[in-house]
């Protein structure tokens, strides 16, 4: 097991994969709290090699402050169901790609869950939706966070407005000199 702890403040989110190869896939989870200021802590513990280390640390999670759990795992994808079976976290799973199918293996197993082992799952190697997702369930209780994440989402908008507008720009200047140019004929 390797573990790691970043951001300011104590951890309330825990993210988790299932092999050491995953950290660059994760690590897009951890700068997405980082922007927002939420504590985490990062570790690598495999659902299949280490069953007892894994229930051991999931058992300890809410004890030491930690409210939401981003899971990411590729191929069988057993990770984020076997810490959604160990807790009542919330747990969200970021299917890996790899493998043989491409990770569509990870995304179907951590879809499909079994009724009442529920397990958020966002989309191939997204772990920043992730942790967006981590952050909006922790504003729930937290009007900061939420301010943050309202003003994420102002600057996510005004972004994508700006950019359509940079793109019917050089449209709109086509347009205007072909009008001027017919209108002097």
């Amino acid at each position: 097991m390797s573990q790691s702890s970043s951001a300011p403040g104590q951890a309330r989110v825990a993210i988790v994969f299932g092999s050491p190869s995953d950290a660059q896939t994760m690590s897009k989870a951890g700068a997405t709290l980082e922007r927002f200021g939420v504590g985490y802590e990062e570790v690598s513990i495999s659902a299949h090699r280490a069953p007892r280390t894994l229930a051991e640390y999931v058992g300890q999670l809410r004890g030491r402050g930690i409210s939401v759990v981003i899971a990411g795992a590729g191929l069988a994808a057993a990770l984020p169901g076997a810490v959604a079976s160990m807790t009542t976290l919330p747990v969200i799973g970021v299917p890996i790609s790899g493998g043989a199918l491409d990770g569509m293996d990870s995304m179907l197993a951590i879809a499909q869950m079994p009724p009442g082992v529920p397990v958020a799952t966002v989309g191939l190697n997204n772990s920043t939706n992730a942790a967006i997702l981590a952050t909006q369930i922790l504003a729930l209780a937290d009007p900061d966070l939420s301010l943050r994440l309202a003003e994420f989402k102002d600057d996510f908008e005004r972004a994508a407005a700006d950019g359509l507008a940079a793109l019917a720009a050089p449209a709109d200047a086509t347009a205007d000199a072909g009008a001027s140019v017919g209108a002097g004929q």
